[in-house]
This record gives structure tokens, sequence and C-alpha cells, in this order.
């Protein structure tokens, strides 16, 4: 369950690299990935990154969060989306099988036990980014505590340290 890349945040990460990889899709999300829980809508950095990242990819937002929050935020983007996606189960890497190659898609978040956990339970890539800021819902603090003892566990056996970033893409 280590995450295949991992960067600092979504404006670190290296999308010519991706591109150059053969990724063509890249599934963003929402909560504290690409904006912060406390805001309704993205940054102008924000929207100028997804905005340039068009020209290259489909930009498509997987997001635990419910419809109204998300839709706002797929508008303002003007991108695909998908909303209450039941991270770490599998709901939304089945749909997304059915639209998409999966091996031109890669994964972006926040999140051990929703983000990565369920991109790597279904196969696919993913880049994990430092959370944008610590104020989250109930539910997200609930993962955060198992994730605090696998992000532990994960130091200690030497497999990932957090704030280590690296990029294995393949």
């Amino acid at each position: 369950m280590i995450p295949d890349a991992y960067y600092k945040s979504i404006f670190e990460i290296d999308y010519n690299n991706l591109k150059e990889k053969g990724y063509k899709n890249i599934f963003f999300d929402v909560d504290n990935t690409l904006v912060p829980y406390t805001e309704s809508l993205p940054s102008n950095e924000t929207k100028v990154l997804i905005n340039s990242l068009k020209n290259d990819f489909n930009i498509i937002i997987a997001s635990n969060s419910m419809s109204n929050r998300v839709l706002k935020i797929v508008d303002e983007l003007e991108v695909k989306g998908y909303y209450s996606s039941m991270k770490p189960t599998k709901k939304v890497y089945k749909k997304v099988k059915k639209e998409y190659n999966k091996d031109e898609c890669i994964f972006i978040g926040d999140q051990f036990m929703t983000d990565v956990l369920g991109a790597k339970r279904s196969k696919f890539k993913i880049i994990l980014v430092d959370r944008i800021n610590n104020s989250e819902p109930l539910v997200t603090k609930f993962w955060r505590f198992f994730e605090k003892r696998i992000l532990n566990y994960y130091k200690k056996n030497n497999k990932f340290n957090i704030y280590n970033y690296y990029d294995n893409l393949k």
C-alpha cells in the first residue's frame, strides 16, 4: 500500500513526466488535495494549474464528498467528476475501468486510508500529496487515526517516511 509517488503538493508534480509515461487521465481528490476542506471553490492558482493540464490530460474529480460540493468544483474547473465515490471501496474504480484504459489513469490524493488504499486495491497508480491544511471533517479524522498507525509502521520498517518525497512511477 505504498504510493507510486509522493509530492508536497499538486503544484510540485512533474506532469511532463506523467505525459511521457503515457498517462492521459488524471483523477484528483477534492478535499485537502485540490481545495481546502474549509473552502468551497478552488484557488486561482489551482484553476490555472488545472486549465494548463487540460491541454495534455483528461482531468477528472474522484471525491468522497457529496454532490453539492463536488458539482460546484467540477463546474468551476470545467471537468468531469465523480462524487460520493466511497473510496477506498472499489465503486469509483470500477466505473473508471469501464470508461478509461486503466494503464492511462493516475489518481492523486492526500489520504492513505482512502486515496492510496482504494487506488492500490484496484491496481491503479497513485500519487500521494500532503494535505493542504489540517481542518477536516470528523470522518476524515477517523481515517487519519488509522493512517498515523500505518505511517508509523512503515517508518519503523523503512518502507515509507512522511516528508521524504519521491517518484517511482513507471
